[in-house]
Formats: C-alpha cells, structure tokens, sequence
C-alpha cells in the first residue's frame, strides 16, 4: 500500500474525529461496556476520553499540527514498537496517532486494562481509510523494531532502558501535575480545578496531585468549590483508597483536612495517594517557580490562572486533561522523534 498524503491523513482523522464525537450503536455499546473488564472504565469516564480525542482531530488542528513536519522525507516505513499504557481510558491513542500519521507501522502492545477500545477504534479507522491496512499489528511480545516508544512506572522504565538501549528510543517514566493557587481564584476557577483532580478518578499523569498554596491560604472557600463533585466517593474502588489512606491518617495522627470525599495534607512529596491532594505553601511566587523547575522532570504539566515561568505546560483550570495534538507527553515531540528516524543511519534491532 503506497504512503498516504498529507491530505489523507487529514480527511481519515477528521472523519474519525466525527466518529469519535458522534458515536453510533457499536461504539456505544463498547463505551458502556468497559467498566465489566476495567472498573475505573466507567461509562461516563470513557465517553469523556473518547470526545476529548475526538474533539482535536479536526481538519484545522490537524492541518497545523502535520503542517509543522515534513512528512514526505521519510521514504522507508521502520516497524514502531509501542507499549501503551492502561491507566486511563485510550490513552495510547496519540502515540498510535503519531506513527501512522508519520508513515510508520505501529507494533502495539496494548495495556491488559485497555485493549478492547484502541482496537476498534483503528479498525474504524481502516475502514475509513483503506491506506492504514497493514500499518499497525497487535502484539503480545515486542519484536523486530526498529524503535520504541514506552509508557511506564519508574520501575518499569529502568527495564525499557536497558532493553531498548540499542535502538532509538522515547522512555517515559511517571509523572505527575499540580496547581498553583494565589488565593485570589473564584468558585468558578476552583471548581474547573475539582476537573483536573477528579477526572478519571485522579489515575492520569496530567491530574493534580499537589497544589502549591501561599502561606496563609484558606481551604474553606476550596473545600465549597469541589463540593460538587462529592459523588465521586460512590465509586468503590476510589471509596477504598479514600478509607484505606484516612484510616492511616488517623492511626498515625497525622494532621490532614478531609471532606469527605477528599484528603487534603501537607507533604513535601510530589505524588500523592489516590483520593488524596497534597499541598506544599509558598513565600512568593518566584520561590514557587523555583521549586517546579527544579522538579521539572517530575511534573506533566502545572495548572493555575497566573502566567508563570515554569519549564512544564501551563494549562488553565479545568484543561489539564484536554491536551492538544501538540501536547507531547514529557515535552517530547513525538512526531519529531519519528519523523526524523532516517538519521539514526543503520537499522538497528533488539537484542531479543
């Protein structure tokens, strides 16, 4: 099959960006399955990937996105292995997107967690455009790649560096967000926050686990804002992070606010537990700043309504989870990474 054009790709993306926002019966049906094979999957949760995926394959953030490569340099299809994450619904898509839209073939082992939707989103995609069979295979054990992509816990990163050492590579490790609160933030503005904690249940890279608060910050008026998204605690998965970490909280006296559905402490650490907010004051905003860009590497990006100068994405309340096409995980560009493999000279192949 000969390689797509630039036009193409942007009519087959567009048309399943309308699939994805427009869902039909099948897809549906999928949607509100979910939640049998991944209890954190629910129905609402996964619509909400779905859209948001959908929303940004449009013709016109397509077209400025692919516009800022060259995608006609790369005359040799090279085999792409790609381990994808689980932690939130679909949340591989973009690495997918990335090396079909760069010519490349796709060999994807998809998350036990998250297999079913990924693939039947790419068979519609096929049946959209013709052009991508054969770009992409399913498989349980990566072999015969030229170069990797990986999603993983710090743990497991340690294992793709070493395996992955011999050919070129995108290692990603955890990550976390955060917020920075002025105090001068209105219900509305916090409320939008309560999004960037909650959503997907808090399991994403790009949800805050942390805010960064001056030091005679009031919680009351913080508290009142996310009051609203209470109904979360009906979750029994989350219900039991939530009891299980507040049970540790009391035992060992730690001093700690809770609402009910939310714990929120004061640590120095930067990852929290789920159904816990950690935060961490702040003398001046400069000091602020110092601190995130010291842990840069750390952090996925850093919500707040103030313009700050911090090395991560700044994302305004309430978009930390709607990232754009050009919102590479980690501040890598993908797109650039395979685009440009052709300059690592040789083929090179694991070792296994």
């Amino acid at each position: 099959m000969s390689k797509l054009s630039r036009t193409q790709l942007i009519n087959a993306f567009s048309t399943l960006g309308e699939y994805l926002t427009n869902p039909d019966e099948q897809l549906s049906e999928i949607i509100s399955t979910e939640r049998q094979y991944n209890a954190w999957f629910t129905t609402n949760n996964v619509t909400k990937a779905v859209t948001a995926i959908g929303k940004t394959l449009n013709t016109e953030q397509l077209t400025t996105w692919l516009n800022n490569y060259d995608l006609d340099k790369n005359t040799t299809s090279k085999k792409i292995g790609l381990i994808l994450a689980g932690n939130i619904p679909l949340v591989g898509f973009h690495d997918v997107l990335c090396v079909l839209a760069t010519g490349n073939h796709a060999l994807i082992k998809a998350s036990a967690q998250d297999a079913r939707l990924i693939k039947f989103i790419l068979q519609k995609l096929v049946s959209i455009e013709p052009g991508f069979v054969g770009q992409f295979t399913f498989v349980e054990r990566l072999e015969n790649f030229d170069a990797v992509i990986a999603t993983g816990s710090n743990n497991t990163s340690r294992y793709f560096e070493y395996y992955f050492s011999k050919v070129p590579h995108i290692i990603r490790k955890n990550r976390n967000s955060l917020a920075v609160l002025t105090g001068y933030e209105t219900a509305a503005q916090l409320h939008e926050l309560g999004h960037d904690i909650f959503d997907y249940f808090g399991l994403g890279c790009r949800n805050v686990s942390k805010l960064l608060v001056p030091n005679d910050y009031d919680f009351i008026f913080f508290f009142e804002s996310i009051q609203s998204y209470q109904t979360i605690i009906d979750h029994h998965k989350y219900n039991n992070n939530y009891d299980y970490n507040k049970s540790i909280y009391l035992v060992n006296g730690d001093k700690h606010f809770d609402n009910g559905f939310l714990l929120v402490k004061e640590d120095a650490r930067w990852v929290s537990p789920l159904a816990v907010l950690y935060y961490e004051y702040y003398d001046s905003l400069q000091s602020a700043e110092q601190k995130i860009n010291e842990v840069s590497d750390q952090i996925q990006c850093v919500v707040s309504s103030t313009l700050l100068n911090v090395t991560p994405q700044l994302v305004d309340f309430g978009m930390s989870q709607q990232p754009g096409l050009t919102d590479y995980a980690d501040g890598i560009d993908t797109m650039g990474f395979l685009s440009n493999l052709y300059t690592f000279g040789v083929k090179l192949k694991a070792e296994r």
